[in-house]
């Protein structure tokens, strides 16, 4: 992008002879240059003697914006070459609404403390976001994931579970089925694969589809936690969001022996390489992060 350190061009050494040896090149290689430019743009940059060479009017022009262009492509090229080595510039990152606030954003102070040129974009929204058409960077994904154009990094298992609180269960008794659940107030999260039917499977092979008598639905599974707690209904909830909840007493799981499908956190990104430094680093740190988190450990 950028001619060799200390070379100078023909205007600036007054012959082409001077400028082909700076540029280590024969003087008819940087005439047929000059020649191809000039048919090209069709006009003369040069005043050419037996002597000197001066640029013309169309000259003086063409340097100035050759001057213009040279300098930015060599900006360009620092400020790609200390990318590479420190990350800098914008990351956009989505992640679904409630695991974002809980999970990720603790994550984010350090990882901008520790780079100060990174800004990040956090969007949070449990609907699936396009990454490639809403020019995201980065994705976290709660679900089992669909052969698709984008890159996926699984980081660990989600389980969920059917929980409730004491109040309900000394009031309602405790399914043992999970045909049971008819029989039961439950709360239901509108973004489930297939929020009007749970399905479970047994270690022994056997399956199971409820239909749900739901009480409550909403679009966040966060907003259903407080009815939860309050002993208003069940609900299906992956245990990033219950682990503390349960371990205080406050929610217990029930159908323990019976599973829901499998899903699992990704970090997806759109295809290609090479990917930008920054874009690599918030990676690897929430991966770090997130995998360490208690609820990740345990699957409990």
């Amino acid at each position: 992008m950028r001619t060799q350190p200390g070379c100078r061009t023909s205007t600036e050494t007054g012959s082409f002879s001077a400028a082909a040896a700076d540029l280590g090149l024969s003087k008819g290689t940087v005439s047929k240059a000059v020649g191809r430019l000039e048919a090209r743009i069709g006009a003369r940059l040069f005043h050419r003697t037996s002597r000197r060479l001066s640029l013309t009017e169309a000259g003086l022009s063409a340097r100035e914006g050759a001057a213009r262009i040279l300098a930015e492509g060599e900006a360009a090229e620092a400020l790609a070459s200390s990318d590479a080595r420190e990350p800098r510039g914008l990351v956009r990152l989505a992640a679904p609404m409630t695991f974002g606030i809980l999970h990720v954003a603790p994550l984010l102070p350090d990882f901008l403390a520790r780079h100060p040129a990174v800004a990040v974009d956090l969007h949070l929204s449990d609907a699936t976001i396009d990454l490639v058409g809403q020019g995201f960077d980065i994705g976290l994904r709660i679900a089992a994931l669909p052969d698709s154009s984008l890159k996926a990094r699984r980081l660990c298992e989600v389980r969920r579970s059917v929980v409730g609180a004491p109040d309900y269960f000394a009031r309602r008794g405790r399914p043992a089925h999970p045909d049971d659940l008819r029989e039961h107030a439950c709360l239901g999260y509108a973004y489930l694969p297939s929020p009007d039917r749970w399905r479970f499977t047994h270690p022994d092979g056997r399956t199971a589809a409820v239909v749900p008598g739901a009480c409550l639905r909403a679009n966040n599974a966060e907003a259903l936690t407080p009815a939860l707690r309050a002993g208003l209904g069940l609900a299906l909830q992956p245990n990033f969001m219950i682990h503390d909840d349960v371990a205080s007493g406050h929610l217990e799981r029930v159908l323990t022996d019976w599973s829901p499908p499998p899903i699992a956190l990704h970090l997806v990104t759109p295809l290609g390489e090479p990917r930008p430094t920054r874009v690599t680093a918030l990676i690897d740190h929430l991966a770090r992060g997130l995998v360490a988190a208690p609820w990740a450990r345990t699957g409990r």
